[in-house]
């Protein structure tokens, strides 16, 4: 008989060997299960807290639009400085929907600025912990923004370098170099420096010259180097009358149909002349103060002065206007202001110009230093304007436009009614720093090569978030930046 010896426990242990894997596997498979739920249910919830906030940047800007649209410069500073705007002095918080909540906080311009920061917190009654943050800049789209606004056709010759965007309610034909986008309100039009057909309402005559329409727009990148968009909406340049009635009123004539009889009224947003003799020369120093004479004479011919009184010395408001019922001949430099200078007669008289023969600069370039200047008719450069001449500032003309007459070939000498001395009118460069908007056709330069040969339309940067104080603007806030924080 034989004997066999049994192993009692082997079958056991394997089976607690394969629980355990089988445990393993299966909380491992129950983790991946739960955290992937948990995933799921967070993101859920973020999403709707994010949504929640994105919700309370956009009443905001439904609310501004309500508040300030329609109102003046001086109302809109009111309603910020009032303490009564929402989430300016304290939080604001308003119920979503019933799932939620979001709460507002606002910081609000600061002087001369258009821009309002907005932060929104959204976050879901059932995970009130569980928060999500979106910041938004909002501003007013003021005139400055363009390198060159315009209101009717106008033309860029060769030798014209632009780094701002350009926008013109006609048509456009531009034969230098742009750095920005071009825009026209035109799909096309009759381009009055040519024959022929229409032509694209942004075009150029660089070689080669562009097809007419309806041809494909061609690209033309060694012209606009950003490119080129028409057509779109036109810019309302009426509006600006009641903007210039405002500066009046700031200035401290509140007589806007006519003319105030007190000249040199100094009031703590502005200075206002009235119209006694020709209108004035104002020098701006880099002391933060300013001489200003009155112009007795002037020649109409070079647009010059010939005669003037002694000069009084005024301190620049900064942060307010210079309100001119005259023309204004305007130089010089600041340092540390920010100012706009207004040559306009709101009693119904002839339009009133700016002249300009000397520079007008800044001291600083980092936004500091900001000049507007506003003339109801136009902003000339005179004749005997410098050879080398810059020009920093936000220029707007209403009436009339920015650019220098045709002078051509002149007679600076006489003898018994006879020329004995003629000059053509020939100058270097011309750089402008800021912004033009012009109502008729700007221009520096004609066709028979007189004028400046070189023009510099450099667009300043800082003109986009700080405008001249009370410089024509948008009424609504478009929102121009947005973010997670």
């Amino acid at each position: 008989m034989f004997k066999f010896k049994s192993k009692k426990g082997s079958i056991l242990a394997y089976t607690l060997v394969m629980i355990s894997i089988v445990s393993i596997i299966l909380t491992a498979s129950l983790k991946v299960v739960v955290s992937n739920m948990n995933y799921g249910i967070n993101r859920e919830l973020k999403e709707e807290s994010l949504q929640i906030a994105e919700a309370g940047i956009y009443f905001y800007r439904w609310y501004l639009a309500h508040k300030v649209e329609g109102l003046t410069k001086s109302q809109v500073n009111q309603f910020w400085n009032s303490g009564s705007a929402y989430g300016v002095s304290s939080n604001y918080e308003v119920d979503f929907n019933g799932i939620g909540k979001y709460s507002i906080s606002v910081v609000p311009p600061e002087s001369n600025s258009t821009i309002v920061t907005v932060e929104s917190t959204g976050w879901t009654y059932r995970y009130p912990t569980m928060q999500r943050t979106v910041k938004a800049r909002f501003r007013q789209p003021s005139w400055s923004e363009f390198s060159v606004l315009c209101d009717s056709d106008i033309r860029f010759g060769a030798g014209t370098d632009v780094n701002g965007p350009i926008h013109s309610n006609g048509g456009i034909r531009f034969d230098g170099v742009a750095h920005n986008i071009i825009s026209s309100s035109l799909s096309d039009y009759n381009d009055p420096d040519h024959g022929g057909g229409n032509e694209f309402g942004v075009h150029t005559h660089v070689a080669p010259t562009d097809p007419l329409p309806p041809n494909v727009v061609p690209s033309r990148t060694d012209v606009f180097e950003v490119g080129r968009t028409f057509p779109v909406a036109t810019k309302e340049f009426d509006g600006v009358l009641s903007d210039m009635a405002n500066m009046k009123n700031e200035a401290g004539c509140s007589n806007v149909g006519s003319y105030c009889a007190q000249d040199n009224i100094v009031v703590a947003n502005g200075i206002y002349f009235n119209n006694s003799d020709n209108g004035r020369h104002i020098i701006l120093k880099n002391d933060g103060t300013m001489d200003v004479s009155r112009v007795l004479t002037y020649d109409g011919s070079s647009n010059g002065i010939t005669s003037e009184s002694s000069s009084n010395n005024y301190v620049i408001p900064d942060g307010g206007v210079v309100f001119v019922e005259d023309n204004a001949w305007i130089e010089g430099q600041i340092n540390g202001e920010k100012t706009t200078i207004i040559a306009s007669d709101m009693s119904g008289g002839s339009d009133k110009n700016i002249f300009i023969g000397n520079d007008i600069l800044y001291t600083n370039y980092d936004g500091t230093d900001i000049i507007g200047l506003i003339a109801q008719g136009d902003i000339e450069i005179i004749r005997d304007s410098e050879d080398d001449l810059r020009i920093d500032g936000a220029l707007l003309a209403q009436n009339g436009r920015v650019g220098r007459e045709h002078y051509g070939w002149y007679c600076t000498a006489w003898w018994w009614g006879w020329c004995t001395n003629w000059e053509v009118d020939v100058k270097n460069t011309i750089t402008t720093n800021g912004s033009i908007a012009t109502k008729q056709r700007y221009g520096f330069a004609y066709t028979d090569n007189t004028g400046y040969t070189n023009r510099n339309l450099i667009y300043d940067n800082n003109l986009l978030y700080y405008p001249p104080p009370y410089f024509p603007t948008g009424t609504n806030y478009a929102i121009d930046q947005w973010e997670e924080i």
